[in-house]
């Protein structure tokens, strides 16, 4: 089909989307990174000439998914996920102390909770871009080639970043030991719900159904099972390095989440 004055790229959009309503019934998530996240490819000595501090970097970030998310709107998206694995990152003394190096780079002397606020402002602008959209908000700790970067529980962030995000649905990672608890869950508040990832994509180990299921149930002390939700901790493949994980381990996990949903919420 041709589409007489539009653009080449409007062409393709709408081509794109096109190609979503031919393949699902579902509804289709499109992700986006977090502006924040952005602090990781500013420097002092290669990116002075063009963005003198790191502010006026992420203020032209900002902007430009701002102007991609209402774009998303317009062209008929309706759930968007906003990545951002550096919140994460902030929960381990060693990961944190890259973003402590780059707050003093950049000449700022804002504290680490300082910063934290001002990268959810920058989140929150993204989000409130698009009223009508469902975001979801996704904290990783790693997952390209399988990798990890960062341990702990999610308590030193949760207070701020569960509580002042404005993100309907709060995806984080819970696949083992490294996450913690489910105790910070009491900071989520009632208006949003959370997804529990609660199943690998590391490594090609199948969980037990049964202890899946009594995992959920342990959230549910914190958050109500309405509110809840499963899914793997991250995608299969959040990079064209993919995962040390096979196509059929994939297909066995993705059965599980369905098996495990059917037995919680039926």
């Amino acid at each position: 089909m041709r589409f007489y004055g539009a653009s080449g790229t409007e062409i393709r959009q709408r081509e794109a989307g096109a190609w979503v309503d031919r393949r699902t019934r579902g509804v289709a998530k499109v992700t986006l990174p977090s502006p924040s996240l952005w602090v990781n490819f500013w420097s002092r000595q290669h990116s002075s000439q063009a963005y003198p501090t790191l502010e006026l970097f992420l203020a032209d970030v900002t902007e430009i998914l701002c102007e991609e998310v209402t774009e998303l709107a317009r062209l008929g998206a309706t759930y968007i996920q906003i990545d951002a694995p550096h919140y994460a990152l902030l929960i381990d003394p060693v990961t944190r102390g890259f973003y402590e190096q780059q707050a003093a780079l950049a000449g700022s002397s804002e504290s680490m909770q300082q910063w934290l606020d001002r990268a959810l402002e920058l989140d929150n602008a993204v989000i409130s871009a698009a009223p009508a959209v469902t975001f979801g908000f996704h904290l990783c700790r790693g997952n390209q080639a399988s990798r990890w970067l960062a341990e702990g529980s999610y308590e030193p962030i949760a207070p701020t970043v569960f509580r002042k995000i404005k993100a309907h649905r709060l995806l984080l990672e819970y696949d083992d030991v490294r996450s913690g608890s489910f105790e910070p869950l009491r900071h989520v508040p009632n208006d949003k719900s959370v997804v529990l990832g609660l199943i690998t994509t590391k490594t090609p180990h199948v969980e037990n159904r049964e202890e899946l299921t009594q995992r959920v149930r342990d959230a549910s002390r914190y958050v109500p099972l309405e509110r809840l939700a499963l899914s793997p901790q991250c995608g299969f493949a959040s990079s064209v390095i993919g995962n040390r994980i096979s196509l059929e381990d994939e297909k066995r996990k993705l059965r599980l989440l369905m098996e495990t949903a059917r037995a919680v919420w039926g």
